[in-house]
């Protein structure tokens, strides 16, 4: 028998919720700083991880920073003052890890959002914030009813935009000074 669906909208805001609540909030202060030290910020992740970094990437370019997307054809070399930004639920995806390896040993910031802890990608980051949720590439005792790594992505994109509203505070921004920066290449 199939779940009715507005069963299934109560248990997934009732699991992003719960997953969001347990996200440290002074993890998330320390990743916004070292947002707003950065020079410049490179954001990647692989498959959903990926398109949604791709998508704070454009709210940081909105927000006046100066952002570029891991393996876009314009995307200029990483510096020591810069930050590589990533996202990977399992924390041991090979070109995560060796993104984080090459910005290590140019001595750029890390931050990583991830679900586990004790990954590879997080023993290289410099600010690590966890979002407690299923990942099918690591055994878990966590469960969702959503399937594979859903939980994981719909809260990041979730997270991200609540950074991004801490940043327009921070940096004085509003809606529309954001919108004035928006495409109209459209």
């Amino acid at each position: 028998m199939m779940t009715e669906y507005p069963e299934l909208v109560h248990k997934a805001l009732a699991e992003l919720g719960t997953a969001l609540r347990a996200v440290p909030a002074d993890e998330v202060a320390r990743c916004r700083q070292v947002i707003l030290a950065a020079r410049r910020i490179f954001v990647a992740g692989k498959g959903r991880s990926g398109l949604i970094m791709r998508a704070h990437s454009m709210r940081l370019m909105h927000l006046g920073l100066a952002v570029h997307v891991v393996d876009d054809v314009t995307t200029p070399a990483i510096g020591a003052s810069d930050l590589l930004f990533l996202a990977s639920g399992s924390g041991s995806t090979p070109t995560i890890v060796q993104y984080a390896q090459k910005a290590r040993s140019i001595g750029s910031d890390i931050a990583l959002i991830t679900a586990h802890a004790n990954s590879t990608a997080a023993q290289l980051a410099d600010v690590v914030v966890i979002i407690p949720a299923p990942s099918p590439k690591v055994v878990s005792t966590q469960t969702s009813t959503q399937p594979m790594a859903t939980l994981f992505e719909l809260s990041l994109a979730i997270l991200l935009d609540i950074i991004v509203v801490q940043l327009m505070t921070e940096l004085e921004q509003t809606s529309d000074q954001m919108f004035s920066r928006h495409t109209n290449l459209e």
